[in-house]
C-alpha cells in the first residue's frame, strides 16, 4: 500500500489536505458497481454538535474533542469547522501542547442524487424548482456535482463551483424507467470516495428500489469506510412505504447523516434547508489510526471534554471496516473524467 506521504507528494498536493482513500476496482466494475475495495490511511469523521433543542455548537476547539478507534485513543490530525479553512494540527517534539497550520481548503463537494425514474412522474417539476433553490442556496465554498437516476445513473454535471451549470443540470433531467437507487448510490460515494475533502450525498427519492442489484448494507458500508456522510430526501410518507423508510434511515444514520420523509413542497423546502445547516455547521476531523490489529470492522467514539459539555449531542458515523487499497485522486482528477451513464444491472 502506498503512504498517506508519498502520495501527496506525487500528488503535488500540500501536506494539509485531510483524507487520502485508496481504490481498486476490477476491469468489470461498472457492471457490477458493488465490486469496490477501500482503505482509509487517514480517517475522517464529519461531526454534527447540537444542544437539546437542535441548535448547533460552534466555536469548539479540536481539545474539546476525544476520539477513540476500538477504544484506542486518538491524536487529531486535521479540524475544519464549517465552511472554514481545515486546519492541520502539528505536535511540538510529540507534546500535548502544538501549534496550528491554516490550510487555504474550505468547503465539501456535495454531490445530489435526483430519483428521476417513474415514481417521479406526478411531482417531477416541484422535485426540480426544490433542487435548484436548494443549489442556489448552499454556500459558495462548496462545490457540486449533480447526478440522476432510474434504471441507469446519468452523470449529468460533474463538480463545479458554477451553480448556473448545476442547475442547467437539474431543468434538463426528465422521468424515466425504473429505480435502481442502491445501485446508482453506491456508484456515486465510490465517485465521492475518490476526492480528498468533505464529501457529502444529497438524495432526492420518491419511491422504493425496485431495479438494484446491491443492498442498502452494502451502500452504508462503503460510505462508513471513505468518511461520506449521505442524506436522503424521500417524498413518499414514512407510514406508505415502511421498508424504503426504514432502508434509509439506516444508511443516512450509519454515515452521520439524516433521512427526512416530506409529504409536501413545503416539507421538501423544510427538508434541504435543515441539510443545508449541517453541512455548515459540521466539523470535520481527521486522525492517522494508531497501531491496531484490527483488519475488519472498526468501531468509533467521539465525545466531548469537560463537565459544561457534557449536555450537547453528536452525531457522526459509528465506524468502518479496513479494505484493500490504491491511491486515491484529487478533485481535478475527478473533474477531468468525462460524465457518463453507468448502467445499473
Amino acid at each position: 500500500m502506498i503512504s498517506l506521504k508519498n502520495s501527496l507528494a506525487s500528488l503535488g498536493l500540500c501536506s494539509s489536505a485531510f483524507l487520502l482513500l485508496a481504490i481498486t476496482t476490477a476491469p468489470a466494475a461498472q457492471d457490477n458497481p458493488s465490486h469496490l475495495r477501500v482503505n482509509v490511511d487517514l480517517v475522517q469523521l464529519n461531526v454534527a454538535v447540537t444542544d437539546h433543542k437542535g441548535n448547533y455548537i460552534a466555536g469548539l476547539k479540536p481539545d474539546d474533542f476525544v476520539i477513540t478507534e476500538d477504544k484506542i485513543p486518538q491524536k487529531i490530525s486535521t479540524f475544519e469547522e464549517g465552511n472554514g479553512a481545515t486546519r492541520r494540527i502539528v505536535d511540538l517534539d510529540n507534546g500535548v501542547g502544538g501549534k496550528e497550520q491554516i490550510s487555504p481548503v474550505a468547503g465539501a463537494n456535495v454531490f445530489i442524487l435526483f430519483d428521476t425514474s417513474n415514481y417521479m412522474y406526478r411531482g417531477f417539476v416541484y422535485a426540480q424548482d426544490a433542487i435548484a433553490d436548494f443549489v442556489r442556496s448552499l454556500d459558495p465554498a462548496n462545490k457540486i456535482a449533480f447526478y440522476s437516476y432510474s434504471r441507469d445513473l446519468s452523470r449529468a454535471t460533474l463538480l463545479t463551483s458554477d451553480r448556473y451549470r448545476v442547475v442547467n443540470g437539474v431543468r434538463s433531467t426528465v422521468a424515466g424507467d425504473d429505480a435502481a437507487l442502491y445501485n446508482s448510490l453506491l456508484l456515486t460515494v465510490k465517485d465521492a470516495s475518490l476526492l480528498t475533502g468533505r464529501k457529502a450525498i444529497v438524495v432526492f427519492s420518491n419511491g422504493p428500489d425496485n431495479a438494484s442489484s446491491v443492498p442498502p448494507e452494502d451502500v452504508a458500508e462503503l460510505a462508513q469506510s471513505t468518511g461520506t456522510i449521505i442524506y436522503i430526501v424521500s417524498t413518499r410518507q414514512a407510514n406508505n412505504e415502511p421498508i424504503s423508510t426504514a432502508a434509509f434511515t439506516r444508511v443516512s444514520k450509519a454515515t452521520g447523516g439524516k433521512a427526512y420523509f416530506a409529504s409536501n413542497w413545503r416539507d421538501e423546502k423544510q427538508a434541504f434547508a435543515s441539510i443545508r445547516e449541517d453541512i455548515a455547521h459540521l466539523y470535520t476531523i481527521s486522525y492517522y489510526p494508531q497501531p491496531n490489529p484490527n483488519r475488519g470492522w472498526r468501531t468509533i467514539s467521539v465525545k466531548l471534554v469537560g463537565q459544561a459539555l457534557q449536555k450537547y449531542r453528536i452525531r457522526t458515523r459509528d465506524g468502518y471496516r479496513l479494505m484493500q487499497s490504491t491511491p486515491a485522486v484529487t478533485t481535478e482528477s475527478y473533474n477531468s473524467a468525462p460524465a457518463t451513464e453507468i448502467g445499473g444491472h
